[in-house]
């Protein structure tokens, strides 16, 4: 059977490449601004791929130049804003080196394969940046792609004999200060004026996009205990972003606080369709045929048995159909019932009970994730046309984040953003509401200044390639907020940009 989904990205071409709008120059006065009660001359920016300038999954020189903070401090120079200086990347490849060795993909670019149609490739050639070439600081943007809150406050975390063992960041070893330095402390030792930060949105992203394989640490208060892919605990994350705060006001220094947004609303959670698999009306009544022993009599048996409930019964049971269908999937937080199967008064072989054994079919509630695309209604045996991945074949867990695993990072993410918004208030900070702002973007989009920008993957303009990290424009709008609420919070006039100068999509075939 060949692959049952294709995803193309046809027509898009001529929108990408296209002209960008034309637009009123805007006042250059330096004397028509002001920076209000701020004091903008000495500006740091501490977070994490977000605040870096991440975009198409890796950093590089382009990305960088475009990230948030930088685009602010250009706009701080009409107010008295000083020098904004970053850890720049060497290439716009994007990758990353260890000792000569590949550690970090190229970034992605949009190409046109042979069939015509454009779509997400990794960008060919040999990145140029060694962590083990140390760059000499200080920097004003401190952002450090996949830092969580936590590591902010870990000592070690910039130590290059780390990186190969997992207990020290890439990005944070090419420019920190010394081997075992906080980033909260090269950060608070620039003596700010003005400060950023937006941290946090790790601290549940790789739960999410790992399909929910890690572990909700709610209630364990060691982070050292942690996975990679756990959400951390909100005490947790409440101590130490308490931390980082007093840390960066400790000299008077004023800021910008910026909340989490619901990570399950951007592309790499909304573009592949949970009901992705078509087939006929044949195919669906063979499909069929071949769980009907599974529908009919093992789950009525167990729960009969009562090893399972009459409602995970009934949640467990295959059924497809003509048109649309909803693949199958794993599902760990699911009754393992593969042992059980193989005994009386079932006796299943080994490999029938381990597909059934914590198998259903993925619904509407469950979000599929943007990597998904690559597997499914592919066959990965040549050998057996029949072994379809979501057909006969489970979708894995990774790909599928399940309605529970949902609510468990809505319930992090509104601890963390009540903690948040607390200390902006306690402090007198400005505040950006993320999470609404991206609500705003899968829910019709918002105007500015050249058309409408949206959280549709790929044609949006908000979001790159990566499905999570915005485009320069996506950026250059997140600048806006920040800008706005510190001229609602300090009584500062500093202007806005045009975010429709600010590319969003290219088309390259490198």
């Amino acid at each position: 059977m060949k692959n049952l989904l294709k995803y193309t990205f046809a027509a898009l071409t001529i929108g990408l490449v296209s002209c960008e709008p034309e637009f009123d120059s805007p006042v250059t006065d330096g004397g028509f601004y002001s920076s209000g009660s701020a004091n903008l001359s000495k500006f740091v920016a501490v977070g994490n791929s977000l605040t870096a300038g991440y975009a198409d999954g890796a950093l590089y020189i382009t990305g960088q130049n475009n990230s948030y903070p930088n685009i602010m401090a250009q706009q701080f120079e009409f107010v008295g804003g000083g020098d904004f200086t970053q850890p720049l990347m060497n290439d716009n490849i994007g990758g990353l080196l260890l000792g000569g060795n590949q550690i970090a993909e190229n970034r992605l670019v949009l190409a046109v394969g042979a069939d015509g149609n454009p779509s997400p490739v990794r960008l060919d050639g040999t990145p140029t940046t060694d962590i083990t070439n140390k760059l000499s600081g200080p920097f004003n943007n401190m952002g450090v792609p996949g830092a969580k809150s936590f590591h902010l406050v870990t000592p070690g975390y910039g130590n290059v004999a780390g990186v190969p063992v997992g207990t020290a960041n890439p990005y944070f070893a090419r420019f920190a200060s010394s081997e075992n330095v906080k980033v909260i402390e090269d950060a608070a030792a620039q003596s700010p004026t003005f400060f950023s930060l937006w941290i946090g949105n790790n601290d549940i992203l790789s739960y999410a996009t790992s399909g929910g394989s890690g572990v909700d640490q709610t209630g364990n208060i060691d982070p050292s205990t942690y996975g990679s892919n756990d959400i951390t605990d909100p005490n947790v994350f409440a101590s130490v972003y308490n931390a980082q705060v007093e840390a960066l006001t400790a000299g008077g220094a004023k800021g910008v606080l910026v909340n989490i947004p619901e990570v399950t609303s951007i592309p790499y959670f909304t573009t592949v369709p949970t009901n992705a698999i078509p087939l006929d009306a044949a195919t669906a009544a063979a499909v069929n045929a071949n769980f009907a022993g599974y529908n009919t009599q093992i789950l009525p048996g167990l729960a009969g048995m009562g090893i399972i409930s009459a409602e995970e019964a009934a949640m467990r049971m295959i059924s497809f159909s003509a048109g649309q269908n909803f693949p199958i999937t794993t599902d760990k937080d699911l009754t393992d019932i593969t042992a059980i199967l193989q005994g009386p008064p079932f006796n299943l072989p080994a490999p029938t009970a381990a597909l059934l054994g914590q198998l259903r079919q993925v619904n509407s509630d469950d979000l599929v994730v943007l990597t998904a695309s690559s597997v499914l209604g592919s066959t990965p045996d040549p050998n057996n046309p029949q072994g379809v991945v979501g057909v006969s074949i489970p979708l894995a867990d990774q790909f599928v984040l399940a309605k529970s695993e949902q609510d468990r990072i809505t319930a992090a993410t509104n601890s963390y953003n009540a903690t948040i918004q607390g200390l902006a208030s306690a402090k007198g900070l400005a505040f950006v509401d993320a999470k609404t702002a991206l609500a705003r973007l899968s829910d019709g989009g918002i105007p500015y200044d050249g058309g409408v920008l949206t959280s549709q993957f790929v044609t949006g303009g908000a979001f790159s390639l990566d499905g999570v990290h915005p485009t320069a424009r996506g950026y250059a709008y997140t600048a806006n907020m920040m800008i706005q609420a510190i001229n609602d919070t300090y009584d500062a006039t500093i202007p806005t940009v045009q975010i429709g100068y600010y590319p969003t999509i290219t088309l390259a075939n490198n």
